[in-house]
C-alpha cells in the first residue's frame, strides 16, 4: 500500500456526500471535472489520483453526464443506491435551483452583445481549465499496465480522431476504446502470471 493509498478516506454518512457534492457544483462554473478531482483527491481524500483516473475512464464510456457517473459510482461504492441518489441530488439540485432563477430574471438579456461575450470568455476558461486537468491527471500515465508509451500513443491518437478529424466519440470508443481494454487485460494477466512466478 502507497502513502497515498493509506491517506484515503470515506465520506461518514449520505449527508456529507449531499453536501460535499451540491459545494462542488455551485463551485463548478464552466465545467465542474476540475473542482471535482480537486475536492475527491486533494481535499478530502476519498480518492487517490490513480483512482480517480480509472473511476473517471469508466464514468466517460457510460453513457450520460460524466460527472453525473462519477457520483453515481462513488455514492454507490459507499452508501448502495441511497448513497448514489445522494451524491447525484447534491450535484444537481442547487445549481438547477440558480439556473431557474438566472433563467427567470435575466431571459430577456440572452440577445445582447455583453452576454454573448460573458458566454465565449467563460467558453475560453472552460477549455483551459479541461486542459489543465488534462495534464494534471497526465502523472498517472507511468502506472498504467500498458507502459508510458503506448498510453501516450493512445492518448494521442484519440484526440487527434476527436478533434482533428471529428471522428464520433461512440466509434472512438467503441475501436480505440476495446482495443486499449484488451491490451491493458493482456497486459494485466502478464503481470500476475509474473508475480505468481516470483512467489512459488
Amino acid at each position: 500500500m502507497t502513502s497515498e493509498e493509506s491517506e484515503i478516506r470515506q465520506p461518514q454518512s449520505k449527508t456529507e456526500l449531499f453536501v460535499a457534492f451540491t459545494l462542488m457544483a455551485l463551485q463548478g462554473v464552466g465545467g465542474v471535472l476540475v473542482i471535482v478531482q480537486h475536492e475527491l483527491v486533494n481535499r478530502r481524500k476519498w480518492l487517490t489520483q490513480a483512482q480517480f483516473v480509472e473511476e473517471w475512464s469508466v464514468a466517460q464510456v457510460m453513457p450520460g453526464p460524466n460527472v453525473v457517473n462519477l457520483c453515481l459510482m462513488l455514492g454507490g461504492k459507499y452508501f448502495g443506491l441511497a448513497g448514489a441518489l445522494a451524491a447525484v441530488s447534491g450535484l444537481i439540485m442547487a445549481p438547477m435551483l440558480l439556473v431557474l432563477t438566472l433563467a427567470i430574471l435575466f431571459g430577456g438579456v440572452s440577445d445582447s452583445a455583453v452576454a454573448q461575450g460573458a458566454l465565449k470568455g467563460m467558453g475560453a476558461v472552460s477549455g483551459g481549465l479541461i486542459i489543465a486537468t488534462g495534464l494534471k491527471l497526465s502523472k498517472t500515465m507511468p502506472q498504467n499496465p500498458l507502459g508510458l508509451w503506448l498510453a501516450i500513443t493512445f492518448a494521442l491518437i484519440t484526440f487527434a480522431a476527436v478533434g482533428i478529424f471529428r471522428i464520433s466519440l461512440i466509434w472512438v470508443l467503441l475501436g480505440l476504446g476495446l482495443l486499449a481494454c484488451l491490451l491493458t487485460y493482456r497486459a494485466l494477466g502478464i503481470t500476475s502470471k509474473l508475480q505468481e512466478g516470483d512467489t512459488k
